[in-house]
């Protein structure tokens, strides 16, 4: 793996554009991007997720993010999330994070973080659970980027909303 790709992870809580936004700026900067494992997983889920599944998806997240890294040819990826969301998702279900992805945390590094705010409508889908906790789940992605002392980014906006990501990442891009 090249240490010199810059990774930009986007995230934040449910229905706030990170798929969306993460395609647009991939397809901008003309780049990688990783999709979000855990929604191919749950997906295919039979029965309700489980502590294990979790493991399982913060596995596959690693590994796809991995692949994605194998075959950039430019120096920068975008990541439609980040395992970060186990550690929430499994926090606010289980009441408990596997072990395995706390000691990964701090070792899995982030250039830059845009976390997307949650001034999008709601938008009901089948793998989303919490339309009334959204306030709740921004409070929880802030204080987590900050426990990682993360280097992030608030991205707000209905319609400017990819131009201020792009402004966020041209600045950080500046700096580098």
């Amino acid at each position: 793996m090249d240490k010199q790709i810059k990774k930009i992870a986007v995230v934040g809580p449910e229905s706030t554009g990170k798929s969306t936004i993460t395609q647009q700026l991939a397809r901008h900067y003309r780049t990688h991007w990783v999709p979000e494992y855990a929604r191919y997983y749950c997906d295919a889920l039979t029965s309700p997720c489980d502590l294990q599944d979790e493991i399982n998806m913060f596995h596959g997240q690693l590994a796809l993010e991995e692949s994605i890294l194998t075959v950039a040819e430019k120096d920068l990826i975008f990541c439609d999330t980040t395992f970060l969301t186990v550690k929430i998702w499994s926090d606010e279900v289980f009441g408990e994070t596997p072990q395995i992805v706390l000691d990964a945390l701090p070792k899995h590094h982030y250039d830059l973080y845009l976390l997307m705010d949650i001034d999008l409508p709601w938008q009901d889908d089948p793998l989303r659970d919490f339309p009334h906790k959204r306030e709740h789940f921004m409070q929880v992605w802030q204080n987590e980027l900050k426990l990682l002392s993360a280097n992030y980014h608030l991205i707000s906006g209905v319609e400017n909303r990819l131009s201020n990501a792009i402004q966020a990442v041209d600045k950080f891009l500046a700096t580098v």
